[in-house]
């Protein structure tokens, strides 16, 4: 007979402790490294606030004003960090509230857990108070679901959500607890996921794929990039840049790439889309290969799909299956993780220059600079433009800030004149649009990074949809700088309106009330400006503050962004005025 020694007694009792199911989500989220979580407590989700409580010093919780700041907050946090962000809500509204911040993770890759209470398990089906379906509201919004009802399922379920958020293509878990699976034991151990069967978040990289992709691009007279969030997703910076330089091939970005590449290095030709640069959306439908780099080809880069790139071969590095193929059609998928990809390619890559091409490029800009950013920039007006404020932060922040902005023409206005010399310097909320994403976005931000400035940008319509997160940074004393560029109008949608509908400004007219009073009720440093002469002092003073600080500039009323694709034209449809 075998004798148990003590040490074999110590670590058996070590590895499994009876606790409550309550317990045992706090376990598992020190287990995975978590230390910021961002919520809000209910009767469905008290039990484990309760035992939050406990945890105190291990993991800090943060009181936002409502759920879908803290799914935004948890947003910025992820983005910024590169980690899983945290949100945790009650049961019903407290649930429901956690959807909009669930499909703007989805669609823009974020990756996210959501622990939600939910009513007993005997109450499941009954309409009981405060019960909602939760895991079926949240299915088309969510890489995985899953609802616990037993204690004992807690560790395995936290441990997978963790995993599936975080790996191949990132996006939101949600996990939805019964209060009596909260208040139940079991013996806790827990094990970190490293893979589930059927589940394949990284597809083998198939190097003949490579290969062709690579004697195509070398073969290239007219090459261009385009890249998005995948490159930052996958920690490819680096790898990207030496893509870029060795073949010297003009790269654009999407929204949500912008900051992979320095703003000003020099084959950095800027932003595609919508409201893109003019020179690298004509060149669309010029250059002879497309390299789409972690990029999805949405309706808002592509414009009309029939007029798309059709002279070009088209080169897609894509982790993800489904996005091959889904909008435009690659003559050379390559599936894989972009690191890797990019790794095996950049070894392949003949060196060159393309400098006629590249000058093509240059002299595009130069016609959108005389007809676009000049006047925007053009101290003479009568009005502040967005143009100037972004450019202001710029200068005294020398281009090492993180700008968090939300949805409208001060985000494209922040995403064209914000210059970036680092990596994850640029959250937005690209694919929803999420108005009321950028203030708790920005704690979340500042939170996983102190020591860089976090500047939110924000319009007058957006902020007003999450300005209760003001108490959050009271109560927190996060040091977030927030400018609100106030043109008293929703001003995309009025762009459109005068643009499209003869200027019928139909319900985009903001009546405002008093920001500063609001800011200053907060107990948070507060100024307005009204004539440019007051800029630069007050941008000074706002980013030398040590504090949180809330800077309102009114801006021209019924300025417009420049270059714009209409809905339904191609990308070299693009207007410049």
């Amino acid at each position: 007979m075998q004798v148990k020694t003590a040490s074999f007694e110590k670590e058996k009792t070590k590895a499994k402790t009876t606790v409550s199911g309550a317990e045992a989500v706090i376990k598992c989220l020190l287990e995975e490294g978590v230390e910021t979580i961002y919520g809000y407590p209910g009767g469905a989700i008290m039990p484990v606030y309760d035992e939050l409580y406990k945890y105190q010093k291990e993991i800090h919780h943060v009181l936002t004003r409502h759920e879908q700041g803290a799914t935004h907050a948890a947003q910025g946090y992820a983005r910024v960090s590169g980690k899983v962000g945290v949100a945790i809500a009650t049961s019903g509204p407290g649930a429901t509230n956690l959807v909009t911040g669930i499909a703007d993770a989805q669609i823009d890759s974020t990756p996210m857990v959501c622990i939600t209470g939910q009513v007993g398990s005997h109450l499941l089906g009954s309409d009981a108070f405060q019960e909602t379906d939760i895991v079926g509201i949240s299915t088309p919004i969510t890489k995985w679901n899953y609802q616990v009802t037993k204690a004992e399922e807690i560790p395995e379920v936290m441990a997978k959500a963790f995993y599936i958020a975080k790996s191949g293509r990132p996006g939101p878990v949600l996990i939805d607890i019964t209060k009596d699976a909260q208040f139940a034991s079991l013996e806790f151990s827990y094990k970190k996921c490293s893979g589930i069967r059927s589940y394949k978040p990284y597809p083998e990289l198939n190097l003949l794929e490579v290969e062709r992709a690579a004697e195509v691009i070398n073969n290239a007279k007219k090459p261009m990039i385009v890249w998005g969030q995948g490159v930052i997703l996958g920690g490819a910076e680096d790898l990207f840049k030496q893509v870029v330089e060795k073949a010297g091939i003009p790269a654009a970005w999407t929204i949500l790439g912008l900051s992979a590449l320095p703003t000003d290095h020099p084959l950095n030709v800027g932003m595609v889309g919508m409201h893109g640069n003019y020179g690298p959306n004509m060149l669309t439908n010029e250059c002879d290969v497309l390299i789409a780099i972690g990029m999805r080809f949405d309706d808002r880069v592509t414009g009309n799909l029939e007029k798309y790139a059709k002279q070009a071969k088209v080169i897609h590095f894509e982790i993800d299956p489904a996005e091959i193929n889904k909008n435009v059609h690659a003559d050379y998928p390559v599936l894989g993780d972009v690191k890797e990809s990019l790794k095996a390619l950049l070894e392949l890559l003949e060196p060159n220059s393309h400098e006629e091409w590249h000058q093509k490029f240059k002299d595009m800009y130069k016609t959108e600079y005389e007809k676009v950013i000049k006047g925007n920039l053009d101290v003479n007006k009568k009005d502040l433009g967005m143009a100037e404020v972004i450019q202001e932060i710029n200068t005294q922040s020398k281009g090492d800030a993180i700008i968090v902005s939300d949805v409208g023409q001060h985000q494209m206005a922040a995403c064209r004149y914000a210059k970036f010399n680092g990596t994850r310097s640029n959250v937005t909320s690209g694919g929803l649009g999420t108005m009321g994403f950028a203030l708790p976005a920005a704690i979340g931000a500042k939170m996983a990074k102190p020591e860089r400035e976090v500047v939110a940008v924000i319009g007058d319509g957006g902020y007003q949809m999450t300005i209760q997160e003001l108490g959050t940074i009271f109560q927190t004393k996060v040091p977030v700088k927030i400018v609100l560029l106030n043109n008293g109008f929703l001003g995309m949608v009025r762009q459109w309106q005068q643009l499209f509908f003869d200027k019928r400004y139909a319900s985009t007219t903001m009546v405002n009330p008093d920001f500063i009073t609001i800011a200053k009720g907060y107990h948070i440093k507060a100024k307005q400006v009204n004539d440019r002469s007051q800029l630069e002092e007050a941008v000074k003073e706002m980013m030398e503050s040590e504090e949180a600080y809330f800077l309102e500039v009114k801006v021209e009323q019924e300025e417009n962004v420049f270059p714009m694709i209409p809905t339904g034209a191609a990308v070299s449809d693009i207007l410049l005025e």
